[in-house]
């Protein structure tokens, strides 16, 4: 069961490795706060994982649910943030947005 676990928190640490890239290159401020979303996401499943390796799921479970909630709100702050300061598309595009 433990190398069941471990595989698991492996593959899902190495699919946070491509998101990385959406970080980084994202055209737009949205693409980024999705990707730390995902990235936030994945961790707070990584927590569990860690939690049922050290057979203590119950308290690793009130951290990630803890670090989702904060990931959420985080994402919330951050995307309200980038629609009312910036625009929502890419570089040269001719769409305009409109204000609040």
């Amino acid at each position: 069961m433990e190398i069941a676990l471990m595989g698991a928190g492996i593959c899902l640490f190495l699919m946070m490795i491509p998101i990385m890239c959406r970080i980084i290159i994202g055209p737009t401020a949205i693409d980024r706060i999705v990707a730390v979303n995902v990235i936030g996401t994945k961790t707070a499943v990584l927590l569990i994982i860690i939690g049922a390796l050290f057979d203590n799921v119950s308290m690793f479970v009130d951290f990630a649910i803890a670090y989702a909630a904060l990931n959420f709100l985080g994402s919330l702050a951050a995307s309200r943030y980038f629609n009312r300061t910036r625009p929502a598309y890419g570089k040269g595009s001719s769409m305009e947005v409109k204000g609040s």
